[in-house]
């Protein structure tokens, strides 16, 4: 799946993300089975992006515009999380501009979010896909690529405890903003 996990001693017992190894080597001609006494979960949206270490940029503006526990809730969510990279593309001082600026931040980021969990598969059959932010997003084959309004999917179907991570290359944008307008104010 792609996560750590955090193993323990604790108390004399080994614990693998808080749950306890309740037996040890069980064999078979593929592997070893440890048998653990609850269901481990990926972690939240939030967590997850912050760990693949790609998304400092979005943890930092997820942060400032208040929508980390949002992110953290119960879901599910789909997020179509842009890169650090992606930031980096954007006009310089456009990043500054957006930390100063609450609301135009807290409306891009929910652009990029989906109150609903769309699996790769399903996003490709949708023309549209209705933000968090209100307006939708416009779903497009193009040469082979899914596009999601002008940025690429470039990786699909990161699966957390509360819905979906497919990653962009482009930060995406609500129709009423431009971003020479964000970079320029």
């Amino acid at each position: 799946q792609g996560q750590s996990l955090i193993v323990q001693l604790m108390d004399g017992k080994v614990m693998i993300n808080g749950a306890e190894v309740i037996i040890t080597d069980i064999y078979a001609k593929n592997g070893v089975i440890h048998v653990i006494d609850s269901v481990l979960l990926p972690a939240d949206i939030v967590d997850t992006a912050v760990a693949d270490g790609r998304f400092s940029t979005l943890a930092t503006a997820l942060t400032e515009a208040g929508l980390v526990e949002t992110l953290k809730g119960e879901g599910p969510f789909t997020v179509f999380a842009p890169t650090d990279d992606a930031f980096a593309q954007l006009p310089e001082g456009t990043i500054e501009a957006l930390l100063a600026d609450i609301p135009a931040l807290t409306e891009i980021l929910l652009y990029h979010v989906a109150a609903e969990s769309y699996m790769a598969s399903e996003v490709i059959e949708m023309p549209v896909i209705q933000t968090a932010q209100g307006q939708s997003l416009i779903v497009q084959l193009m040469d082979g690529k899914v596009m999601i309004d002008n940025a690429q999917v470039i990786i699909t179907g990161i699966e957390t405890s509360n819905g979906i991570i497919h990653v962009i290359g482009a930060v995406i944008l609500p129709e009423a903003r431009d971003i020479c307008d964000i970079a320029a104010e």
